[in-house]
């Protein structure tokens, strides 16, 4: 097999300097038309497809393009609509600015490595656990990054919305309709039976908030918020939620609320409601956080987020290099629907 056509190569074919062949692609302003025309000519002759990007981009010290790390596999950005509208923000910023945007997933095993090696100029960081090794390898970088649902005062430039005013509001109009019996839905399998024990193990800033907003409402209301039954399952989609959904309403005492920490957990919830004949709303009420578009069309009481604005905010904050350390604090907003009555 021949070898790989080089800048050397094709000078010697053309008979010009490598400089010249250089030029050709990255200074084509350095050549006559006919010279330049020539020795693309002869490049694409003998194969040569043009300088290697990543070569090209350590020279310029500048690559065009945004990281963008996700705390879940690839799918999930294609599929959670809340990362994809947050996806959406991002990219927004991208096109005015003539971005490019990578995207820097969790695959187990080589995670860090993916950040150590990501041809980019710096990172958008998405909701993310404290004890994430990707962090160490961002920060390893010494490129800009942006947090988005991440504590403040734990990076230079973070982006939160108002998780636990929007929780303690959720909680409250349930309080207000009645309601003192409570359960809560979690996602990803959290082992915790106590919420003393889930605040104790929790290692996302958004849990703990949504957790603690409720807390607050509940506790005003003479709600021993310690002894509210809380599940979960594995995942963080509608299966999730139905499983978990489950095993509150198989409880003795079932509860006639339920608090979910997402709409795709919620939607399980309904789903398992209705395989066990429990009327929604007269005989539970269930609410979720995100208003993602399916949260309207099943008529789910939620916390509606500014997922698209949660994205552009945070590439905003990275571009601005005025302003080394930023915290962006974004409004939520109860939307009461139909899944939500007073209590039976």
């Amino acid at each position: 097999m021949s070898a790989r056509p080089t800048l050397a190569t094709i000078a010697e074919a053309v008979g010009v300097s490598r400089m010249t062949v250089s030029n050709a692609f990255n200074r084509p302003d350095q050549l006559s038309p006919e010279l330049r025309e020539r020795v693309l000519a002869t490049a694409r002759q003998l194969g040569y497809a043009g300088p290697d990007p990543g070569a090209r981009a350590l020279s310029r010290g500048r690559t065009g393009t945004v990281g963008v790390i996700i705390d879940a596999p690839l799918t999930l950005a294609f599929s959670d609509p809340a990362a994809v509208q947050m996806l959406h923000g991002v990219a927004s910023v991208c096109e005015l600015e003539k971005l490019g945007m990578s995207l820097v997933p969790r695959i187990a095993g080589t995670d860090a490595e993916l950040v150590k090696t990501a041809l980019v100029d710096g990172f958008v960081v998405y909701c993310v656990g404290d004890d994430d090794p990707r962090l160490d390898a961002v920060r390893a970088r010494h490129l800009p990054y942006a947090m988005i649902d991440y504590e403040p005062g734990k990076a230079e430039r973070t982006v939160n919305v108002d998780d636990r005013e929007g929780a303690r509001r959720t909680a409250q109009h349930l309080v207000d309709l009645g309601h003192r019996r409570f359960g809560i839905v979690l996602g990803w399998e959290n082992p915790a039976t106590s919420v003393a024990d889930a605040l104790a193990s929790m290692q996302y800033h958004v849990d703990r908030e949504r957790l603690a907003g409720w807390s607050e409402a509940m506790q005003a209301a003479g709600v021993p918020f310690g002894s509210v039954p809380l599940a979960s399952a594995p995942g963080f989609d509608r299966a999730a939620g139905r499983v978990a959904g489950g095993k509150l309403l198989d409880r003795a005492d079932r509860p006639t609320a339920i608090v979910c920490i997402s709409d795709l957990m919620a939607l399980g919830v309904l789903e398992a409601a209705a395989e066990r004949g429990v009327a929604v709303p007269q005989q539970l009420s269930v609410a979720g956080f995100d208003d993602i578009p399916a949260a309207a069309r099943a008529g789910l009481t939620t916390v509606r987020q500014p997922h698209q604005e949660k994205g552009a905010a945070a590439l905003r904050l990275l571009l601005d290099t005025t302003t080394p350390q930023a915290s962006v604090l974004l409004p939520t907003e109860l939307v009461p629907r139909s899944s939500t009555a007073p209590s039976p």
